[in-house]
């Protein structure tokens, strides 16, 4: 095999050309098995392999730096850099990122999990570089949905006025835009990379600039007729105009092509935009018929492309299902994604109310910012953003959600622990970020039916914003209690008596028995950490101490005198949070307690994620790391009453 063989840049600089069409096809090849056993982004990393070959065989990384955007396209990255030994750990704990990771490799230069950053963190590292002395090139590489975030606009601009020689690399794989992109690259130049074209362009800036400028008045007019002159006899477009040249479209599967245009490019001391056109999943008929369905997939037999699927339904599915079912009865009701569709479980309201569906692209910003403005002018809008997409929005939720008390329901999927993808996408921090904006309502959702009934509320009862937070997991068993009507402030009461009536049962007549009292211990917590709850408050119930749960149906506003009458009753309360510790809903509620009369008698412990990033690993794994795991859980209650 050739890629074995390979375990820097240089060796497949070493190769000769006949042998890089097999090593695509053995790159392809291991990416499919790895993300066939372990799940993670397919498509757009096949669709890349040629230009990642291209990319290190003109490029010396890491003296130069390739910038990946969204890295989770970096998997043939990975395996030209030397990680092929470990690329079987992909994603698995203690294992390889599926984005870059900076204490990775010396050739990832940012941790990168969240689109349209490419362009501004490499343009820095290139000023910083200039700055310093040191004479590498920098490649930004960026996919033609990440340039729907305006952030890439931004680094656009900034580049072209500062004038670095920054290449960036449009990867257009005909998703996400496609059809704009499509369109504009019909209208914009088909301008060549020759050196003819280079001195004529350099020598044509240089006797235009020479035109003076009089006074503010006629510079004005100067400035213009600059413009026009350069419109009469260069062909623009966007990215000229922006200040780079342009080459493209270019085929992104042509490495003798790509090459000889990168070096090329390399050697022009102004900002340059190459326009690729690549296939998502090529090479892999499933990924290239669907490349929706592969972008993030789970693990999946690699003969046929059926992903793995399990009975138990998700909350994404059943959100999926009930926003379905309120728009059929509420015409106001209008769904905003930033490019997920598919993830958030809007995919089915998109299809059947597609009037009423908005997909604004990755743009998290203006996604919340259109939600207020559907608002103000009298729809009800649900925005569906992952929780870790929705931090990207916060200025929007004050300024535009919030301060007018907009009635738009914010609804976040993968809220709490998010199994694989790592530092960058683990929703451990909408809590903290929420809780001190006034106006906001937040809810925390604990089962299917659970869902429904908060949605319902939302959509229906509330009046001002309402925040909706969910795991990335499947819905647990049923209860009773979880069908209990929705009271603003106050959550849902599940005692033992519900959850473990036989062991409850022994554990009274015992008591009875024995003439003995036994500890009482309540776990509250947010609804996505519910089920580890249930396990921790069995194994107290087996070990003698009585537990029962109260999960955090409403995080904000919050029902204090409800909660401290029903708390008193208890020896201890244990605070369970799937967010970070700092600034959450825990350690507030603690105070509550702490200034309550029952203070004395009560002792309370508030525990949720550390003030650290975490790392790859499933839900239990990352539970684990964290110290949220039933087990621990349980031995935090049995040391408050112990003491």
């Amino acid at each position: 095999m050739i890629l074995q063989n390979i375990h820097s840049p240089d060796d497949l600089k070493a190769l000769p050309e006949s042998e890089l069409p097999a090593l695509a096809s053995e790159m392809r090849r291991e990416i499919i098995d790895v993300v066939g056993r372990n799940g993670g982004h397919l498509a757009s990393n096949l669709g890349v392999v040629e230009l990642s070959i291209a990319l290190h065989r003109v490029f010396s990384s890491p003296h130069d730096a390739i910038v990946w955007d969204v890295s989770h396209q970096c998997y043939p990255h990975k395996l030209l850099t030397g990680r092929l030994e470990n690329f079987y750990t992909l994603r698995e704990k203690d294992g390889i990122s599926g984005f870059t990771r900076i204490t990775e490799s010396p050739h990832d230069f940012f941790d990168a999990g969240h689109a349209s950053s490419s362009i501004s963190s490499a343009l820095g590292l290139l000023s910083a570089w200039q700055q310093t002395g040191k004479d590498g090139k920098v490649i930004a590489v960026i996919g033609d949905g990440a340039l729907t975030g305006g952030m890439a606009f931004e680094g656009l601009s900034h580049a072209g006025q500062l004038a670095k020689n920054l290449i960036v690399i449009v990867n257009d794989n005909q998703m996400s835009i496609s059809r704009n992109v499509g369109s504009l690259s019909r209208y914009l130049s088909r301008l060549t990379m020759t050196d003819a074209y280079q001195s004529f362009r350099y020598k044509f800036d240089r006797a235009v600039d020479y035109i003076p400028y009089i006074n503010r008045h006629i510079g004005k007019l100067i400035y213009r007729l600059k413009r026009g002159l350069k419109g009469m006899f260069l062909t623009n477009n966007l990215f000229v105009d922006l200040g780079f040249e342009y080459v493209g479209p270019l085929n992104g599967h042509n490495i003798e092509q790509l090459e000889r245009v990168l070096r090329k490019a390399a050697k022009i001391p102004r900002p340059v935009v190459i326009h690729v056109v690549t296939k998502k999943g090529r090479g892999y008929s499933p990924a290239e018929n669907n490349p929706s369905a592969f972008h993030g997939v789970g693990p999946f037999n690699t003969s046929d492309g059926v992903v793995e699927k399990f009975d138990a339904l998700s909350f994404t599915e059943a959100f999926s299902s009930k926003i379905v079912s309120l728009a059929e009865e509420n015409p106001k009701i209008a769904a905003v994604t930033a490019a997920m569709s598919k993830g958030t479980g809007l995919d089915a309201f998109s299809r059947r109310f597609p009037r009423r569906f908005y997909d604004v692209g990755i743009a998290e910003e203006h996604a919340i910012t259109f939600a207020g403005g559907l608002a103000a002018g009298g729809m009800v809008p649900v925005a569906a953003i992952y929780s870790t997409f929705m931090q990207r929005s916060f200025d929007q939720i004050v300024e535009d959600i919030a301060l007018p008390s907009r009635h738009a329901v914010l609804v976040m999927d993968r809220a709490g622990a998010v199994p694989s993808d790592g530092e960058t996408h683990q929703g451990i921090f909408d809590i903290s970020m929420l809780l001190p904006v006034p106006n906001m309502c937040i809810m925390s959702v604990a089962s299917r039916v659970d869902l429904d009934l908060c949605l319902d509320w939302a959509v229906s009862c509330a009046k001002g914003p309402v925040a909706i937070r969910w795991p990335k997991m499947s819905c647990p068993s049923e209860l009773a209690s979880f069908a209990a009507p929705v009271e603003a402030g106050r959550g849902l009461f599940v005692g033992a008596e519900e959850f473990a009536p036989a062991v409850s049962a022994r554990f009274a007549d015992e008591s009875e028995l024995n003439g003995a009292k036994n500890k009482k211990v309540l776990f509250v917590c947010t609804g996505g950490m519910f089920s580890e709850c249930l396990v921790a408050s069995r194994s107290l119930l087996l070990g003698g101490i009585w537990a029962d749960i109260y999960s955090l149906r409403f995080i904000k506003p919050f029902d204090e005198e409800y909660f401290v009458k029903l708390a008193s009753s208890y020896d201890a309360v244990v605070f369970v949070e799937d967010g970070i510790l700092t600034g959450g809903i825990g350690r507030n509620l603690e105070s509550v307690l702490l200034r309550s009369p029952y203070a004395p008698k009560i002792k309370t412990a508030a525990t949720g994620f550390p003030d650290r990033f975490l790392h790859n690993g499933n839900r239990m794994q990352i539970l684990e790391e964290a110290g949220l795991d039933p087990d621990t859980i349980a031995a935090l209650a049995r040391t408050l009453t112990e003491n």
